[in-house]
């Protein structure tokens, strides 16, 4: 019941980053931003979503048990996850967006965790899809999706990087 209650807690917060997403394309479309990628766009979205629907149909269908060693560990790195997602949002400030807008001549951010490491959010996200069903033992929720992620990072951070004008 918990697992499910967070999962739906999980989906509200997603659809808070879609209205701050859908806020900052207007403001960086409003400043001459060109959007790349919108192919894979539906793709990491629906992925997204399925996940979430995944998570609980695998406890609920196979019983899935909450298995405490594995659980409470998995409950940490969602919540670091997010918590390393929403640093990525602040830094990036209006130029945060799950949509590839790229606005002609303005500057790399390089603050935060963006000194040291490329794609943070990404990072973030990676760990964050195999954790959450691993918080209750939904381990083929984990890997599917794990694997469907590493799939859609790697169209998504090559139409980034070009986009960024990376060689």
């Amino acid at each position: 019941m918990y697992y499910y209650l967070f999962i739906l807690a999980i989906a509200a917060e997603r659809l808070v980053e879609l209205v701050v997403a859908q806020r900052n394309a207007k403001w960086s479309i409003a400043h001459g931003g060109k959007e790349f990628g919108r192919d894979h766009y539906p793709v990491m979205v629906s992925m997204h979503a399925l996940l979430l629907v995944s998570c609980v149909v695998e406890v609920w269908a196979l019983h899935r048990p909450f298995v405490p060693w594995l659980g409470w560990p998995m409950l940490a790195v969602v919540a670091l996850s997010t918590a390393v997602r929403w640093r990525c949002v602040r830094v990036l400030g209006r130029h945060w967006n799950p949509r590839l807008i790229v606005i002609p001549g303005a500057p790399l951010v390089r603050d935060g965790l963006y000194r040291w490491v490329r794609h943070p959010n990404y990072t973030a996200v990676a760990a964050e899809v195999t954790a959450l069903p691993l918080v209750h033992s939904a381990w083929l929720t984990a890997i599917v999706f794990s694997l469907a992620n590493a799939s859609v990072l790697s169209v998504r951070i090559r139409a980034e990087n070009a986009a960024l004008g990376y060689a």
